[in-house]
């Protein structure tokens, strides 16, 4: 291997055979190795079979005494099961494998699938939320997921209850693709059980977990990398200030993909986290023709490179909120006389109201009205 391959962020390339696809599995199974240790591994022994050869030395070197690599009936049980789901494996680098995905520093090595693969190299919205949203925020996903997945955008999300749950159902026909925290056959929540089938027949389910892998809290915020990583943005329709859709954002951030989020009323909890996301310079979304304002241009798709910095965040100006307070009072205007009266755009003006809401300076008014805050 040369050294330029050594020093090379490019995905390994995938391997060819049945042994050496077994040994790919193995050597990600074994203790201690890791997406970014596989990598690694790979390019410094040149292969999987080279790098299971040299673990248990490298773990002696590194003080772990009785270091033992994944046995192979471990391995032989994971295909079986395999077969038995009919999940189909994705090696990193290979053609079936998500584009969207081989440059990610911690891009997954492997992948199981169940259902139409094609999906995965087709554009994607990732779109998530709270598990207990509200009747509001569930329509809201409805609608988004609708009219995005019927403008040839396959739908992501986890298989959560709550805006995953309605995401899906509404992309069921159109093309969605659930992204789970346990093993590809494993279906969490219970409830989503009839849904997950449903996917498997006209969407496709995706796991880098092993098979039979039952989700524990920690598989969570490492499979939200993977629902934002499939996906050209991130679309958060309710989430509370701490939760795992923000992971998500976060996730999508760096790794340049768009967010954006759908604002809720000031003292809905449920709604904080889309609120801070707005006034940290998220895009805010009232349609599906917003989301699709904000994605990057189709040749540029998935070109942004993980590892360059994402797009500054612009926040409103403090002239535009000088502007603002200057024009309302206790009588309440309509929001589209404001947007009259200071030459602002919707876009603009939409994150600054959310900002000055949240500071309690301005208060909505029934009927779409605005005025300052008592």
């Amino acid at each position: 291997m040369t050294e330029e391959q050594l020093s090379s962020n490019h995905p390994p390339l995938p391997p060819t055979t049945e042994e050496d696809r077994f040994s790919w599995l193995r050597l990600l199974r074994s203790r201690k190795v890791g997406p970014a240790t596989f990598r690694r591994l790979l390019r410094e022994h040149g292969s999987a079979q080279n790098a299971l050869a040299a673990l248990p030395e490298m773990a002696r070197a590194a003080g772990i005494e009785g270091y033992e690599i994944c046995p192979p009936g471990v391995i032989e049980a994971e295909l079986k099961a395999a077969k038995a789901a009919k999940a189909r494996l994705l090696c990193l680098g290979s053609a079936a494998f998500p584009s969207a995905l081989n440059d990610l520093n911690d891009a997954p090595p492997i992948l199981w699938a169940i259902g139409n693969v094609s999906l995965l190299q087709q554009p994607a919205i990732a779109m998530v939320g709270a598990r207990n949203c509200s009747s509001l925020g569930a329509r809201t996903a409805r609608g988004l997921a609708t009219d995005l997945s019927g403008k040839g955008h396959v739908i992501v999300s986890g298989l959560a209850r709550g805006i995953d749950t309605a995401a899906h159902m509404a992309a069921l026909t159109s093309g969605t693709i659930a992204v789970m925290a346990g093993g590809v056959d494993v279906i969490y929540p219970a409830e989503n059980t009839e849904l997950a089938h449903d996917i498997a027949s006209e969407g496709l389910r995706l796991s880098e977990q092993p098979m039979g892998v039952t989700p524990q809290a920690r598989h969570f915020p490492r499979r939200n990398r993977i629902i934002s990583g499939l996906a050209q943005a991130v679309v958060v329709v309710e989430a509370a200030a701490k939760s795992g859709s923000l992971i998500t954002a976060r996730d999508a951030l760096d790794q340049g993909r768009e967010v954006l989020a759908v604002p809720g009323h000031p003292f809905d909890a449920r709604a904080a986290g889309c609120n801070l996301l707005i006034r940290d310079g998220a895009t805010l979304v009232r349609s599906a023709e917003d989301v699709i304002e904000a994605l990057p241009p189709k040749d540029n798709l998935f070109s942004r490179h993980p590892e360059r910095p994402p797009t500054p965040v612009v926040h409103p100006t403090q002239d535009l909120h000088i502007q603002i307070l200057e024009r309302l009072g206790p009588s309440p205007i309509a929001e589209d006389q404001l947007l009259r009266d200071i030459a602002a755009s919707a876009g603009e003006l939409g994150p600054a109201l959310v900002d000055l809401e949240l500071e309690g300076r301005i208060q909505r008014q029934p009927g779409g009205l605005l005025s300052l805050a008592g």
